[in-house]
This record gives structure tokens, C-alpha cells and sequence, in this order.
């Protein structure tokens, strides 16, 4: 089915970064004709709805980087959003802890990157004032991290998107619609979902596990790949959540691409103890045994795959054994808080990240965000892309506004 109506713009995408991209683009340019397309029912159904929840602080990303940059502007705008629009989240603080003195070094690089981030209100402290933050951690020292929070991610989202369209009578979000192609026709694209042609004069991609794929749609050649990475969590039972009264993270190892597995009080009251970090054989898959011959096939015949691989082979092991044994994973939690016992912790959920891979095996740390003439491709939004997205969806307003040579609120 083709519809008549044309948009200004079509945002591909309704995780978080979507949303807020939405939110910016149509609070710049309130007459603006958005389109929020998202293939599930629901917004945030994928990395935003599956995450940690946390709002993170900009402790861990290099000076300078995208990442560091839009984490702090975006934590502050993502907090004073809460606020106003009533989501639930709490501004808690978190303890990040050394267990041995082989950590130490990384320990205070990563405050020094803190203070150059402008994390504010950092400190580094004592295994005793550990202790006052979380009585049953053990540890030989540690950084406070005040700034750091919990927040529900997909009321965030829905919040977002819910305000942007509430404010324009000429946008809207369709959702329960794929985008299976994108062509060319009468002076603007044609978006084509499992149920109708959208029409559009341009497009953003915001399609997280799906941005490669997207972006050859539209036509973009891209060199990497987007490689899925499951994580599984944990959970404490009723009698152990006493153990953990907010958010508790190792020193991660400067070695992996991942932060480890760390303690999260979430908005809901429950506590999870993950994730760790292994290969998922389906992009979109929540489970153990979750397998798509696709999404396997795309990752294993990529060189850039087995190159991650190679480069990880003993982290990569471990968190396989660790992914299905409750006793592995109890012992991983264990170096921090040394009293918990097997009936402390139960299964939960799994999320699943998505890694741009180089052909070398790199995992293009940094957010990534590309242009065409008529397209903007967010092609790597890794954590803390959600504490970020609405600094993600600002730059992304600018760049459209600029590259779209669209007419400004302001103009």
C-alpha cells in the first residue's frame, strides 16, 4: 500500500536514540513532518529495553571522544528530562572497586579519565570507605561516583517520543512496520515497510542490531559489520538484596571490551548481578539457545569475527563456561561480594549489544555517526549510547539541520 503523504523527514528506529532523536529534531523544528518507524509494537523492544538501566557517569571514555562528550552533556539532560516528566530514576551514586593490587594502576586511570571528563564529584577511597557505601563489599579501595544512577530506559523512551509527537499534529510513530527496502521515486524515497511505502524527503537510521543492514539498504557501502554479543544477568533473591544497596562494578580490564559483570539496583526494585559478554547466533535473540541461520552465517563467515576472537580467546572462554554455570558466575561475584551463596542469586534476563566489528577485529569503540545526501546513518551507539541519546539526538538535529539544509525553529 503507498501513502500519499510525504514527511520531512523519517526516522528509522525506536530505541532510545531514535526517541530522542525525534524529541530534538522536532523541539528544533516544531513544523517539521516526522515519521518514528519501528518494526515491533512496542518502542525500546531491543538494546534499550534489555540494558542495565544505568545512567552512566563518563568515568571509562577517552578525553575528547564522542562518547565522553555526549555521556556527561547527556546524563545531565537525561536527569533533568526525569524530572520533568516524571520517569522513574534515581540519582544513587555507584562504588567502582579494586579487589587486588594488580588493578590499582587501571584503577586510577580511569579516574584521571573521570576528572578530565568532568565526572563530577569523584573520589577515590578507602576499602573502609567502601564499606560505608556497601557493607558487604570487599576490597582493597575504590572510586566513588556520585553522579552515576538508575533509570527505566523504555519510560524514558515512550516518554520521549509520547512529548515530540504530542507537540506536532503532522508527526507520528508507526509502529509494528519492518523497513524491508529503500528506493527512489517522485523527488523523494520511498521507505518500504512489511505493510506500506512511507514517503520521505530524508531519512535517519537509528536501527542499533540492524544498523549495517540498514545502512546497505539505503545503499551506504560500510567495511564493518555489526557482531551481537549476549548478556546474561542474575538476579538476587529476596533474602540477599540487603547485600547490595545501589550500584557496585569492578575495575574492568583494560584488556576486554566490556565493563564486567557489576551489581545494578534497578528502578523496578529488583537487583541484577551481569552481564557478561558472549557471541550470540541471533542478533535479536534473548535466550541460551537462541539461533537464527542469518544472523550466525553473517557473524561466522566474517574475518573480523574470529579476529575479536583470537584476540579474546581466554576472556572469551570464560565468559562462555561462566554463561552456563550459576557456580561460575556466583564465584565472579563472589571477588566483590564474598558472602553471597548460590540461593542468593537466581537466573534473569539477557540483553543483547551491538559491536561495529573492523575487518581487523576492532571493536570501533567510539559512537559513529555518518551522512549522505539525504540519510544520517548512526552506525555504532555501544554504551552509554542511552545515558547519551538526547546529546546523540541534539548532534543528530545539527547535523540534519546542516546537511538537510533544514529550516531551523530559530532560523
Amino acid at each position: 500500500m503507498e501513502n500519499s503523504e510525504i514527511f520531512d523527514v523519517a526516522i528509522i528506529g525506536g530505541g532510545i536514540v531514535g526517541a530522542a532523536t525525534l524529541y530534538k529534531l522536532q523541539k528544533r523544528n516544531p513544523d517539521l513532518k516526522i515519521a518514528l518507524i519501528e518494526k515491533e509494537k512496542e518502542l525500546a523492544a531491543h538494546q534499550t529495553g534489555h540494558n542495565s538501566g544505568v545512567i552512566h557517569s563518563g568515568l571509562y571514555y577517552k578525553p575528547g571522544s564522542l562518547k565522553a562528550k555526549n555521556c556527561v552533556q547527556g546524563r545531565h539532560e537525561l536527569v533533568a528530562f526525569a524530572k520533568e516528566h516524571n520517569v522513574d530514576h534515581d540519582v544513587c551514586g555507584k562504588v567502582v572497586v579494586a579487589t587486588k593490587e594488580s588493578e590499582l594502576p587501571f584503577m586510577d586511570k580511569i579516574f584521571e579519565n573521570g576528572l578530565a571528563n568532568n565526572t563530577e564529584g569523584i573520589e577515590k577511597i578507602s576499602g573502609e570507605q567502601v564499606k560505608e557505601h556497601e557493607p558487604f563489599v570487599e576490597s582493597i579501595g575504590g572510586i566513588w561516583v556520585p553522579c552515576t544512577g538508575i533509570i527505566d530506559f523504555v519510560g524514558a523512551t515512550k516518554k520521549m517520543a509520547e512529548v515530540a509527537i504530542g507537540s506536532s499534529s503532522n508527526s507520528k510513530t508507526i509502529l509494528g512496520e519492518a523497513v524491508i527496502g529503500i528506493e527512489n521515486g517522485d523527488g523523494c524515497h520511498h521507505v518500504v515497510t512489511d505493510k506500506q511505502i512511507i514517503k520521505t524527503k530524508k531519512m535517519i537510521f537509528c536501527a542499533g542490531l540492524q544498523a549495517d543492514r540498514m545502512a546497505k539498504k539505503d545503499g551506504v557501502k560500510l567495511k564493518e559489520k555489526v557482531v551481537g554479543f549476549r548478556g546474561d544477568y542474575y538476579e538476587l533473591t529476596e533474602q540477599a538484596k540487603h547485600k547490595v544497596k545501589n550500584l557496585i562494578y569492578p575495575v574492568p580490564n583494560p584488556d576486554f571490551p566490556f565493563l564486567g559483570v557489576h551489581f545494578t539496583r534497578m528502578t523496578n526494585g529488583e537487583t541484577e548481578c551481569g552481564p557478561n559478554a558472549v557471541f550470540t547466533f541471533k542478533r535479536e535473540g534473548y535466550t541460551k539457545t537462541a539461533f537464527n541461520f542469518k544472523d550466525t552465517a553473517n557473524a561466522l563467515s566474517y574475518a573480523g569475527t574470529w579476529k575479536l576472537f583470537f584476540g579474546n580467546m581466554k576472556f572469551g572462554i570464560n565468559e562462555y563456561r561462566r554463561a552456563f554455570s550459576k557456580k561460575l558466575f556466583l564465584k565472579t561475584l563472589q571477588t566483590m561480594v564474598p558472602s553471597l551463596t548460590m540461593d542468593d542469586i537466581k537466573p534473569g534476563r539477557a540483553g543483547v549489544r551491538a559491536l561495529l566489528l573492523g575487518a581487523d577485529g576492532d571493536t570501533r569503540d567510539d559512537f559513529r555517526i555518518e551522512h549522505t545526501d539525504d540519510s544520517i546513518h548512526v552506525l555504532n551507539a555501544p554504551s552509554p549510547a542511552a545515558t547519551a541519546s538526547l546529546a546523540i539526538g541534539e548532534y543528530i538535529a545539527e547535523m540534519a539541520e546542516e546537511k538537510f539544509n533544514l529550516k531551523t525553529a530559530e532560523a
